[in-house]
């Protein structure tokens, strides 16, 4: 990989730029003159570092011959033995009823809250509904008061909450 250009590179970079080559024959001329690995790409970067005109791509590629572009045979699928039932599309789901945790929140804009005010949010359900925060006093190490920490999270600690009741049974020993 080339990292500095030579001057006499960088001319005959811009004599083949000159003369309406390609970034990629620019490149493969430059290589077989000066026995270097420059890339297409690395030709691109120098020539735009250099304020070089950049080549214009044309709008449409040229159509391919229509041999090469002969309607292709579709495999025709036959049904399915078994179809399934099509599932019935509910118009609207059912909004889903939120536990109340007994706090009236201060509904504070995003630019109104300070630092260790609670970011619970309200709001935005609705379309250009503003969405407020709560705005109480967070609970240490956490972006939210202690209700709404206790709401998102549920009671007890993070081991508490994994634990999964266990079924024990007791067998009468022989």
């Amino acid at each position: 990989m080339q990292v500095n250009w030579a001057p006499e590179h960088c001319d005959m970079l811009r004599e083949c730029v000159a003369k309406g080559m390609s970034h990629s024959e620019a490149a493969d001329a430059i290589n077989a003159r000066f026995d270097t690995a420059y890339s297409r790409n690395a030709t691109i970067g120098r020539a735009k570092r250099m304020g070089l005109a950049v080549f214009d791509r044309p709008k449409k590629l040229p159509r391919l011959s229509q041999q090469l572009n002969a309607p292709r045979l579709r495999k025709v699928r036959e049904p399915a033995a078994e179809s399934k039932p099509s599932m019935p599309v509910s118009e609207q789901p059912d909004r889903v009823k939120l536990r109340c945790i007994q706090i009236m929140p201060r509904h504070l804009t995003l630019m109104e809250l300070e630092p260790g005010d609670c970011r619970y949010p309200y709001g935005g359900d609705a379309e250009g509904e503003a969405i407020t925060f709560c705005g109480h006093p967070q609970y240490e190490a956490s972006s939210y008061c202690i209700g709404h920490l206790h709401l998102i999270r549920g009671p007890g600690t993070a081991s508490e909450r994994a634990a999964v009741p266990v079924c024990l049974r007791l067998v009468d020993a022989a």
